[in-house]
């Protein structure tokens, strides 16, 4: 027995070793699992009675299924209790406001397109494609919206990134910042269909990130007097590139967000538009550029006038803050008086040396209000 002990002892501990080690490596590490679902994508979303019944409701609404059933895609799948967060929330709201509830079936087709297609991925994108370690960009199927996921991985057993994998699925609000983005995970992933992968967002996630609301509350701002009259505007400064350059004043009329006028060395300017007629003014709105907080308006005033000379002011405002980037804010003013000159004095941004903002506009009264005879 001694001899074989000495013969055989020791290549057998050693085998006993690293088995034992193959068993448990100290960390989270699950036997894989068959998560092919024989059928295409909206047959999956069917088969899970109770779990997905809101998001057919909408792809349903939304004419997608021929989407889920042929197309090469990644879905990041909303469970039902995400519509119910979000239809709370927004409901609540209208009921501070007196006004209705809206629920998945009288909601504004429009708004549950563009928000739902988010997520609903061009081409199939399973975990292995997102371990670069900057993730990677996605774009939603129909508008082409930019998003992005990144795999990330939980701790387990006191082993950092030892635990199950997840993914950061982001919102990238069109920043290259992601200070900016908004960012949900999932509870589950890697599903694959027969044209698809299926990854499963956490039920506390609410649809449309942080969207849905904003978007069923807001008033538009009536008719862009700039757009409907026309004219000519100017400016105390310019961009240091000149007004041709990508951050020109001329962007801050344009009527699109995803332009801007940027100006450095900022302590005060002003944006002025010269209308081809005298038209009365009810509202304005400013909207906050792409990135950098500390460069949004913070002081500024509306100014009107009939010559360019002598002006009135029609609204002041101080401490104003925008929440997100992209944001418009709508201001409504108590004015009948038709101007040729309109005028924004920026006096304050945030912080910093730096000024920036999308867009500018003057805007028509409301309806109920241009029915009523201008003052001279």
């Amino acid at each position: 027995m001694k001899h074989v002990f000495k013969t055989y002892g020791f290549p057998l501990l050693l085998i006993l070793l690293v088995l034992a080690c193959a068993k448990d490596r100290g960390y989270y590490q699950p036997d894989a699992i068959d998560k092919h679902f024989n059928g295409d994508t909206y047959a999956y979303l069917q088969s899970k009675h109770g779990v997905y019944d809101s998001l057919l409701q909408v792809i349903d609404r939304l004419g997608l299924e021929p989407t889920l059933r042929d197309s090469s895609i990644t879905i990041f799948a909303l469970t039902n209790e995400s519509f119910q967060l979000a239809i709370t929330n927004l409901n609540n709201i209208r009921y501070l406001a007196d006004r209705p509830s809206e629920y998945l079936a009288t909601i504004d087709q429009e708004h549950l397109d563009t928000m739902l297609t988010q997520y609903i991925i061009r081409g199939k994108y399973p975990t292995d494609s997102m371990q670069l370690q900057d993730g990677v960009d996605l774009n939603g199927i129909r508008y082409g919206y930019p998003m992005h996921a990144k795999l990330a991985r939980t701790t387990s057993s006191g082993f950092r990134d030892g635990g199950p994998e997840t993914i950061d699925f982001s919102d990238t609000k069109r920043s290259q910042f992601r200070r900016n983005w908004i960012t949900t995970n999932t509870g589950s992933i890697n599903i694959e269909t027969d044209n698809a992968f299926v990854h499963v967002i956490n039920s506390d996630h609410v649809f449309g990130f942080g969207d849905f609301v904003s978007r069923l509350t807001f008033i538009p701002p009536p008719p862009n007097l700039f757009h409907l009259v026309g004219g000519e505007w100017s400016t105390s400064r310019e961009n240091s590139g000149g007004p041709n350059h990508i951050e020109a004043a001329q962007f801050a009329f344009d009527g699109n967000r995803e332009t801007k006028f940027l100006l450095g060395g900022f302590n005060g300017a002003w944006l002025q538009f010269k209308l081809n007629e005298p038209t009365v003014a009810g509202a304005y709105t400013l909207t906050s550029a792409n990135d950098f907080p500390e460069r949004d308006p913070i002081d500024w005033n509306l100014e009107g006038s009939h010559d360019g000379e002598e002006w009135v002011q029609l609204d002041s405002r101080a401490g104003e803050i925008f929440e997100e980037r992209f944001q418009m804010k709508v201001y409504r003013i108590n004015n009948r008086v038709a101007y040729q000159y309109y005028r924004l004095n920026i006096l304050r941004n945030r912080s910093g040396s730096t000024m920036q903002m999308a867009d500018w506009s003057v805007n028509a009264p409301d309806k109920a209000e241009s029915d009523e005879d201008p003052q001279d």
